[in-house]
């Protein structure tokens, strides 16, 4: 099929991947401009940008597709499908309706479940014993397009945000390649009303460790906001990253440090914390990182 890509962070870099792999003929990648990035504050490409030029494909990153003549253009390449995933911006209807056979999206969560921006990030904060991909034809509304396939996973108990959002990402290359495949003879499905919930985008001030919560809440902030934009503390006065966490036993005034292992006392139950970061250090693991900032048992944090 002649397909337009549309993507922009590393979660989409595996779709294209696999689209070519699969052998569509790529007409064009449209991804987000480069942004100021590193010490320099330089211009730096997309992940997506960066994988298309490497492959070879014609890129396109325009601010914004409200403009007439960026229509015409979408439209001129003439495509049978356009396959969006995380690409960041709101596609116009007249985009929408350029490809013969629509635009489908890939979306992180088993929608209507976490429409919106944050759906990884979301669904471990909120405890969710599953997430998962849906393959869904665009439209106008924030994810309420019909869903024409979906596949489930489970959340693993310590998985972090970061390793959910690669396991999903090979999902949803996997799966948007089947669509295609079958793609005149899938039904699509329309979304229901009920369950409809919204992943809104990570806000830094929900970043900050409450220690008096339970300690399940706790360990689901840590997990949810790992790596970016990572929950933080601050010991002995200087704020550190907490990247990774389980639920422990353990009671005791809550964010004191109950023992060597970094087992912390919350509002209900302990978590242990398992990787760790400090300004401007690189994460550790936690045995690592206790030798170089050793933390007492009975500290306060």
């Amino acid at each position: 099929m002649r397909i337009v890509f549309m993507g922009t962070p590393d979660f989409s870099v595996p779709v294209l991947d696999a689209l070519v792999e699969a052998g569509h003929d790529i007409a064009a990648v449209y991804c987000q401009p480069p942004r100021p990035a590193g010490r320099g504050k330089k211009d730096r490409p997309t992940p997506v940008h960066a994988r298309a030029e490497a492959l070879g494909f014609e890129v396109r990153h325009p601010v914004s597709l409200k403009d007439a003549q960026q229509q015409v253009e979408f439209a001129a390449l003439n495509a049978d499908v356009a396959v969006v995933v995380a690409y960041g911006l709101i596609l116009p209807q007249a985009v929408l309706d350029a490809p013969r056979q629509g635009c489908l999206n890939i979306h992180a969560s088993l929608l209507p479940r976490w429409r919106g921006a944050a759906p990884i990030h979301r669904a471990i904060m909120a405890g969710d014993a599953q997430t998962g991909v849906c393959i869904m034809q665009m439209e106008a509304g924030l994810d309420t397009g019909a869903v024409l396939m979906r596949e489930a996973t489970d959340i693993g108990a310590e998985e972090t945000t970061d390793q959910l959002h690669d396991r999903l990402s090979e999902m949803g290359a996997e799966l948007i390649v089947q669509a295609l495949t079958q793609l005149t003879n899938l039904t699509p499905v329309v979304q229901p009303d009920d369950g409809v919930t919204y992943a809104h985008k990570i806000d830094k001030a929900e970043a900050r460790v409450d220690w008096t919560r339970p300690a399940v809440e706790v360990d689901q902030q840590i997990r949810g906001l790992s790596p970016f934009p990572g929950a933080w503390c601050e010991i002995d006065g200087q704020r550190v990253k907490l990247l990774a966490s389980r639920v422990v036993d353990g009671a005791g005034v809550a964010g004191r440090v109950l023992d060597d292992s970094l087992r912390i006392a919350c509002g209900e139950g302990a978590v242990e914390l398992l990787r760790l970061q400090r300004a401007g250090k690189g994460a550790q693991e936690r045995e690592i990182f206790l030798r170089g900032f050793p933390i007492a048992a009975g500290t306060d944090l």
